[in-house]
């Protein structure tokens, strides 16, 4: 039979993932292409024939997502798989009419098909959107566990931005090992804090190799989801957050609503500074759409290291980089902190925005007057500490996961604002997770 030749659209994560699942050994389809979007640098890039496996000799090209109707032409594709998160469903179905007005099927791979089974217990962490707080929550999640005993790893969402052929199963313990590795800031945003924690991190590309090397150590593993898709592997327990600061996202984006559906336990964070009334929305979206779930509701209270230093200044504040980006998030603790402790403005970089920054404040006019800690590479590093050099402040607030002082030199002030995970009545997460106990 002719092979069905097949397109993948993604972003340097998921996409790699549902080929290794669903297309690597499978003679009956013929993948012809990738397509990247999202993050930078990414596409025009080759996925390796040592993962691509014996079909590829050659490997697969990796095009950018603008190049979709001329490449499924060109190449006759039967088939395009849509491959990445945290989308609406709207721009979803913009997608789909593109990918038929061009002549091929449009398919959306469902959990059966890609979700890897572990031989020990496994608690996913997943989210409606970018920017609910899941990292805060794994991090609880662990120490509970290894406060019963337990031996954790967590498998984080993966970030393979770099070299494919080095980023196909990686292993960190240490702060030395993201330095030995070259990560980005958004893979140390994700890894550090799970290091401080005390719990290696396990991410690459194939998650087969991945999951086997974790086994060997642990004894629960925590998935730890990126943006808002699904997990990799098959959950005993699937915890998803929603976000009172986005009332109405629960249902809007892709695959968050999956994912708010297929809840055990649903924590809605942020109780502490979002509006009564968009909790109140949410309670009542969560009872609509699956109300088998338990819910826990909770704060993220966050601390400042020199709340006092705030007081009066001119601050610029930089927030993570997803989060507000195609998280569409306008603020996030960085914000929130600057405005408690008396910050009397808050500094807008975009004039004194360089290289890459510019792209991203043109790609998402929606930032407005904050800092995104865009970091994908070396050169982008390197514009993001020019930018904040060259920002006229008498602050800055650094609210990124990871201390970004650690890898860049800033040379106004600084102030770090950190939060964490805080249960509001019963139940917790530790009666969440007893029966792991």
């Amino acid at each position: 039979m002719e092979k069905i030749r097949v397109l993948i659209m993604g972003a340097a994560g998921r996409d790699f993932h549902n080929f290794n699942m669903m297309f690597r050994n499978n003679p009956q389809y013929h993948v012809v292409a990738f397509t990247a979007t999202q993050i930078p640098n990414i596409d025009k890039r080759i996925y390796p024939p040592q993962l691509a496996g014996d079909l590829y000799p050659q490997g697969i090209s990796i095009y950018p997502e603008e190049s979709l109707t001329e490449l499924i032409q060109r190449n006759q594709v039967d088939q395009v798989i849509f491959s990445y998160s945290d989308v609406s469903h709207a721009a979803v179905m913009h997608k789909a009419s593109e990918v038929i007005a061009a002549g091929a099927d449009f398919r959306l791979a469902g959990t059966r098909a890609t979700m890897l089974k572990a031989n020990v217990p496994v608690i996913s962490v997943c989210a409606v959107r970018t920017g609910c707080g899941k990292g805060v929550v794994t991090q609880k999640i662990s120490r509970c566990l290894r406060a019963h005993g337990k031996k954790v790893a967590v498998l984080r969402h993966p970030m393979p931005y770099g070299d494919l052929i080095k980023q196909q199963a990686q292993r960190f313990a240490t702060l030395e090992d993201l330095k030995n590795a070259g990560c980005t800031i958004e893979e140390m945003e994700e890894y550090e804090p799970h290091i401080v924690n005390g719990v290696a991190v396990f991410s690459g590309i194939d998650y087969g190799q991945i999951l086997a090397a974790a086994e060997k150590e642990v004894e629960v593993i925590v998935w730890d989801g990126g943006n808002n898709d699904l997990p990799f592997l098959r959950p005993d327990l699937e915890i998803v957050l929603v976000d009172p600061h986005r009332p109405g996202h629960e249902t809007r984006y892709h695959p968050g609503e999956a994912n708010i559906r297929r809840a055990h336990v649903i924590i809605i964070p942020k109780i502490d500074t979002a509006v009564q009334a968009n909790v109140t929305q949410v309670r009542e979206a969560i009872h609509r759409i699956n109300p088998q779930a338990q819910v826990i509701e909770a704060s993220l209270p966050f601390q400042v290291d020199d709340a006092a230093a705030v007081r009066g200044r001119r601050v610029l504040v930089i927030e993570e980089g997803p989060t507000l980006t195609h998280g569409e998030m306008g603020y996030g603790a960085g914000v929130l902190a600057a405005r408690r402790f008396g910050a009397v403005e808050l500094v807008d970089p975009r004039p004194f925005a360089v290289g890459s920054l510019l792209d991203t404040y043109q790609k998402y006019p929606a930032i407005g007057p904050l800092l995104p800690s865009m970091g994908y590479g070396a050169a982008q590093i390197s514009d993001l500490e020019a930018t904040i050099n060259a920002t006229p402040c008498d602050l800055v607030l650094v609210a990124t996961p990871m201390d970004l002082r650690r890898v860049i030199t800033i040379k106004h002030p600084t102030c770090r604002v950190t939060y964490k995970f805080e249960e509001i009545g019963k139940p917790t997460l530790e009666d969440a997770l007893a029966r792991f106990f």
